[in-house]
């Protein structure tokens, strides 16, 4: 992932010194679960444990001949360690060093997005109770429908992050195992018991059943939880890019002193940071996407998945990092404009309250279909003489015979859009 989507500490877990570390980690308790049941002598696990290492650079030079990066490893590492190198990988297959270090990493990544979500959850949370009972226009096909809280579109996404953390944290639940069963995951030369230890030592369980590789619906299974938090992402910037438009006006983003919002119009105040959010939720789905053809490989495996994983895996968690954090700092920093949300509420002359008139008059013994056809033409008319609805509604003899004053006053009472509230809010635990 280039550098401006990177943050330092999810960029740390896929630089090469952090993967071969991990690599280095799942050939060491290897080697101490061999050690653990006999099989390495004393003097050998003790030269492993204190010489073991590796250097970028070498690992470079040696691969540039082996064209194979997992030998180039090794033979650094035996090159650090000397004659007991010998137990280093022994019946192991590179898969079972690469898939298991990469749980690891997966597993690192996983932590760090799920701390991003909270924090993303907490923001969201104090949003949702700032504006619980701020009254904005609801719109349905972008066409105002009726008024609603502000504060209940920040529960909405609340609750779908609620979720997106309850996803990845079975996510990681589901790719943080190991495989170290060798060259078709049959046991041929390495025991059940080896990996079993292995992957203790490592904080992994051990995988019931692989190939030469671990089944990647697990893979499948992270990647699309990430583009699913994409589109939450997605979801908000697309919002708040409709409320900054000129002729809405309810909302925008922060705009700092000194920024420069147009090349050409120096007027403008764009929502960059949601078109750039809107963008990049596009990559983490076409990862998504590869990650899901990874599924199917030849027989008991080829490597047309791995060249897929050296790029996905590294710039989706890159990526779903750098878009949490800034859609946290976003909405922590959002302008809200209540003024600006009563003039939208108003500008129709309240035909909003047409459903309120139907449901009145139904209950006041009119057929529903009749009722509907009063109410459709008076808001009509409403809307086409901008005359207010509430006008138009009292001067029609047809409805003023079955609705008293009371009747009316409850039909234009903005009450009920705010009434169930906290009921909503109390579900969520907000």
């Amino acid at each position: 992932m280039i550098e401006r989507y990177s943050l330092p500490l999810m960029a740390r877990i896929w630089d090469l010194g952090n993967k071969y570390r991990c690599w280095l980690d799942v050939e060491l308790a290897v080697c101490k679960a061999m050690h653990d049941l006999g099989m390495i002598p004393v003097e050998d696990y003790i030269q492993i444990q204190d010489k073991a290492d590796f250097d970028v650079d070498r690992i470079a030079e040696i691969e540039s001949q082996t064209r194979h990066d997992i030998i180039a490893f090794v033979s650094n590492v035996a090159e650090n360690v000397g004659p007991a190198s010998r137990w280093i990988h022994y019946g192991l297959t590179s898969s079972d060093v690469l898939d298991t270090a990469t749980a690891l990493q997966l597993k690192q990544a996983g932590e760090i997005i799920l701390g991003d979500l909270l924090r993303l959850l907490e923001v969201l949370k104090i949003k949702a109770r700032e504006f619980k009972y701020t009254l904005c226009m609801g719109r349905s096909h972008g066409i105002h429908a009726e008024p609603t809280s502000f504060g209940l579109k920040f529960a909405l996404w609340y609750d779908e992050t609620s979720r997106n953390v309850s996803r990845m944290e079975q996510a990681i639940a589901e790719i943080s195992v190991g495989k170290i069963s060798g060259a078709v995951g049959n046991y041929a030369y390495i025991s059940p018991e080896i990996e079993e230890i292995a992957c203790e030592h490592l904080g992994l369980e051990p995988s019931r059943v692989a190939t030469q590789i671990i089944a990647r619906d697990s893979y499948s299974q992270f990647m699309t939880t990430i583009a699913i938090i994409g589109s939450t992402i997605e979801k908000i910037a697309l919002e708040i890019r409709h409320l900054q438009r000129t002729e809405v006006g309810e909302a925008q983003e922060s705009f700092s002193q000194g920024q420069k919002g147009s090349s050409a119009m120096p007027h403008k105040k764009n929502p960059i940071t949601s078109e750039q959010l809107c963008g990049l939720a596009r990559i983490l789905r076409s990862n998504a996407s590869a990650a899901l053809e990874n599924n199917a490989l030849w027989h008991e495996r080829d490597i047309s998945h791995s060249s897929v994983e050296r790029v996905i895996l590294p710039d989706s968690t890159i990526l779903v990092n750098y878009m949490l954090n800034k859609v946290s700092q976003l909405l922590d920093d959002l302008v809200v404009y209540p003024t600006k949300m009563k003039e939208n509420i108003e500008l129709n002359g309240g035909v909003f309250f047409s459903q309120a008139l139907l449901l009145k008059l139904v209950e006041k013994g009119m057929e529903r279909d009749d009722s509907y056809k009063i109410v459709q033409k008076l808001a009509f008319h409403s809307w086409q003489e901008k005359i207010s609805f509430s006008k138009v509604v009292t001067d029609n003899q047809e409805v003023r015979e079955l609705l008293s004053t009371d009747d009316l006053d409850t039909v234009f009472s903005y009450d009920r859009y705010t009434d169930n509230v906290d009921l909503i809010f109390y579900r969520l635990g907000i």
